[in-house]
């Protein structure tokens, strides 16, 4: 079975209603960055920063995978997927992919303060958990924080992320930016009948900025 690499961003998730952070309107319209999604911000501010991310978890709850999560999904049925994602979110999860890289971290989890990228002290919480309170705490005694990495910080699964791509790119595989969800049903079909790793997709018309439906799909053998 062959494998595929797949990136996501942004518009994979604005097609099911998320917010995104740098469009006209967006999140950071509202919040500024600094306050919300910086260590800094965390400090001075721990309960703010707390309260923004338990309404990002509650508008999550709110939605569904859309389908072109459901395509992607579907694709493992023909091929070992790897989905390397900006999002946050859960939705490629809910929506049956099994393999997904989460580069910016997960919203719902919660860690540690202090050691937010151990894995004794990172929680996976469950829907009705969405909340979370000052005062709840984590296995080392401090703060539950968001499993979210910010502006400043380390990015752990980078190095994860690279290899995939970059050793799609050293056994000189095709790239093909795809506008999803509408051209991922496309795709699909054409995958079915690849012979020689090659995918050829044309264009067509786009409902959103282009730059919000990137999606590359790297073909590679498997990383050891």
């Amino acid at each position: 079975m062959k494998n595929l690499v797949v990136l996501t961003g942004a518009g994979m998730s604005a097609e099911s209603g998320i917010s995104t952070f740098r469009d006209a309107g967006g999140l950071w319209d509202k919040y500024p960055v600094e306050q919300v999604a910086t260590p800094e911000g965390y400090q001075r501010d721990p309960a703010l920063v707390i309260n923004f991310y338990n309404a990002r978890r509650k508008q999550l709850l709110e939605v569904k995978p859309n389908r072109g999560h459901e395509l992607l999904a579907e694709l493992e049925k023909n091929f070992n997927v790897t989905v390397i994602t900006q999002n946050v979110d859960n939705l490629h999860e809910r929506a049956g992919s099994s393999h997904i890289v989460h580069l910016h971290g997960e919203l719902t989890k919660v860690c540690s303060s202090r050691d937010p990228y151990n894995p004794h002290y990172i929680k996976e919480l469950k829907p009705e958990e969405y909340e979370v309170k000052m005062g709840d705490k984590a296995g080392d005694g401090t703060q539950l924080r968001p499993f979210i990495v910010w502006f400043g910080e380390a990015v752990p699964e980078i190095e994860t992320a690279v290899r995939y791509v970059e050793y799609s790119k050293s056994a000189q595989y095709n790239c093909h930016y795809l506008q999803l969800p509408h051209m991922l049903h496309k795709a699909l079909r054409s995958l079915h009948h690849v012979s020689d790793h090659r995918v050829q997709v044309e264009g067509s018309h786009l409902s959103r900025p282009f730059h919000w439906h990137l999606c590359p799909l790297l073909f590679h053998e498997p990383v050891l």
